[in-house]
């Protein structure tokens, strides 16, 4: 006799003119799920359904990319229990607006939901409703300082790939939101399963959601200031060493005080943090692509042993670097 298994029901949330990986980056990592659900349903209790739903009464919902995506139905139609809200997100913030009725509607979602989540600029739309007040949340990169301004009450994590306050999920965008749908099926039906996923839709890695949306090393690509786009540059080539504020104004012909104020200014972040992502963004190579012990990879990054590389990994990632590693050498049984 078949199990029976009960319905989780995963509600995509589209507003015009999204953009299309925003919505259908997610829908596909469950529909593959879906589709892969035979290798475990005999060790869960539920699956998922999954639906499309328009804020308009119209159905038919017009995306930046020009292709149009056609709703199930408009959110005021939902009659089923929703288990997981995600709301998709805009490529601008700043001409639409949310009605009334539909903030509201979130507003009252958000108390019966067991998760919410928005992708990219969808995290606008949560922040209107309320929803992150005093919560860590992210969005796309271009757009955490935007949050951060009209919503001071929220703790934006700058470029994160996706963040988790309690049940509020926020996500980076585009490619993220298929992290985060990774992440979600991790909860529901573990590690090993999630990690098959990913790798059946052919991504890359799966992601933490802590992971820093990009390369700290690309931070300093678009620096007009020459002086510190150069120390960005020779940083790498010296990360083993002793990187001291003397040292790098010493190698600019800078005064430590001034090279510190200009450095904070021109990246928004002090030498020794930048120093330290970009010591564990190797790192993070390094126990990916090598089989470098954890001693061997802290002093090739400058960290001199594995106590401090484990430190900064919490510190930067929230996770020691043996979860990292394993979160990429797992595979399903």
């Amino acid at each position: 006799m078949n199990k029976q298994h009960s319905i989780k029901h995963i509600v995509i949330i589209v507003p015009p003119d999204s953009t299309l990986l925003n919505a259908v980056g997610p829908l596909e990592i469950f529909s593959k799920a879906i589709d892969k659900f035979d290798l475990i349903q005999g060790k869960v209790g539920f699956k998922y359904q999954t639906h499309v739903v328009s804020i308009e009464r119209s159905t038919i919902i017009n995306t930046s990319s020009g292709l149009a995506i056609i709703a199930e139905s408009c959110y005021i139609d939902i009659t089923y229990p929703i288990d997981t809200l995600i709301i998709s997100g805009l490529p601008s913030t700043q001409h639409y607006k949310l009605s009334p009725d539909f903030i509201l509607w979130i507003q009252e979602q958000y108390k019966l939901v067991r998760r919410i989540c928005s992708v990219c600029s969808g995290a606008f739309l949560l922040a209107q409703a309320g929803i992150l007040d005093g919560k860590k949340a992210t969005a796309h990169w271009s757009k955490c300082d935007e949050l951060q301004q009209k919503f001071p009450q929220i703790k934006v994590e700058l470029s994160r790939i996706f963040v988790k306050d309690g049940k509020v999920y926020t996500s980076a965008g585009i490619t993220s939101g298929m992290d985060l749908a990774i992440a979600l099926l991790e909860e529901d039906f573990g590690h090993p399963y999630a990690l098959y996923i990913a790798r059946w839709m052919v991504l890359s890695m799966k992601r933490q959601g802590n992971q820093i949306q990009y390369s700290t090393f690309l931070d300093c690509q678009s620096i007009e200031h020459s002086q510190i786009r150069n120390i960005c540059q020779w940083i790498v080539m010296h990360l083993s060493e002793d990187l001291t504020v003397e040292t790098l104004a010493e190698n600019v012909a800078m005064s430590p005080r001034n090279f510190a104020r200009v450095f904070v200014r021109e990246l928004h972040i002090t030498p020794a943090k930048y120093i330290n992502r970009l010591r564990v963004d190797y790192a993070c190579r390094y126990l990916i692509d090598t089989e470098m012990s954890l001693d061997e990879i802290a002093v090739e990054c400058g960290l001199k042993n594995a106590e401090n590389l484990r430190r900064q990994f919490l510190n930067i990632l929230e996770v020691t670097p043996s979860q990292y590693k394993k979160s990429f050498r797992t595979s399903l049984c």
